[in-house]
């Protein structure tokens, strides 16, 4: 298994740096092509959202595409895939929320917490079923 950080992810998805991305392609490829599993972390992950938000100026559906697409990749494993499902749910149906906060808000109840405190209300709002306000 190969683990991928989110420089070589990214570099993979956009194909902005002529370099760069040959080597990601190169790596990523050559190791779908064995069958061998590369290994996304949540952190990786969430990372890659925000650069691709905040720096590449995609769109939530543009972003949702692109990791749905991932998922379904069979020699790409995501930590806690299960959890990312529900996250990646939550996400496509808030209208304010990132996905990063929904991760955490599924991660947290996926370890058995009965609700995750925020100051975020969009979260608390729309996340209400894992979320509490911590004002109010």
């Amino acid at each position: 298994m190969i683990g991928l950080d989110t420089n070589v992810l990214v570099r993979y998805l956009v194909q902005d740096d002529p370099i760069q991305s040959k080597l990601a392609n190169k790596l990523i490829e050559k190791t779908v092509d064995s069958a061998e599993i590369l290994w996304i972390c949540q952190l990786t992950l969430c990372e890659t959202v925000w650069v691709l938000k905040k720096c590449y100026k995609l769109s939530k559906e543009e972003i949702l595409h692109i990791l749905h697409a991932l998922l379904l990749v069979p020699q790409i494993k995501v930590e806690n895939e299960n959890v990312i499902y529900l996250a990646l749910r939550d996400f496509e149906r808030t209208k304010k929320v990132d996905f990063t906060d929904c991760l955490i808000g599924r991660q947290n109840a996926h370890n058995g917490c009965e609700s995750t405190y925020t100051l975020d209300e969009a979260a608390a709002d729309q996340l209400s079923e894992i979320y509490k306000p911590l004002l109010n």
